[in-house]
């Protein structure tokens, strides 16, 4: 009989210890901003059959993503850069375009707001 209320006791701390972790994912994903999501699917899309890279671009033997797959970020990385409140002029000057520096400059932001997010969720327990 100890041993049945045991285990019980064990699977319930179990199940309401990963119902605890599964609301602090969903709280993250909860307060991330629209733009945040948009740039997440970018990203994922990356991964689409669609979107892999070609043979061609496997042979070029290099960790940059070609162009091509580049041009699938870059909408995204700028709606991103201009919700922080940077401007469209201010963002083509100090990137001039480049599609590898829109991209690097937004997954900074998002490294930033996702940093903040988890800040607030600590402070907040």
């Amino acid at each position: 009989m100890k041993k049945h209320l045991l285990l019980s006791a064990i699977a319930v701390i179990s199940l309401l210890s990963c119902n605890n972790e599964g609301t602090a994912v969903n709280t993250i994903q909860s307060m991330k901003t629209p733009q945040m999501e948009n740039f997440d699917k970018a990203f994922k899309s990356l991964g689409d059959p669609q979107n892999r890279p070609t043979e061609e671009e496997k042979q070029r033997n290099t960790s940059e993503l070609s162009d091509r797959r580049k041009a699938l970020l870059v909408p995204a990385s700028k709606e991103l850069i201009l919700s922080s409140g940077i401007t469209e002029a201010e963002m083509t000057r100090k990137t001039g375009n480049d599609m590898s520096q829109i991209i690097v400059w937004a997954t900074q932001i998002y490294m930033q707001k996702s940093d903040e997010i988890r800040k607030n969720l600590k402070s907040e327990k």
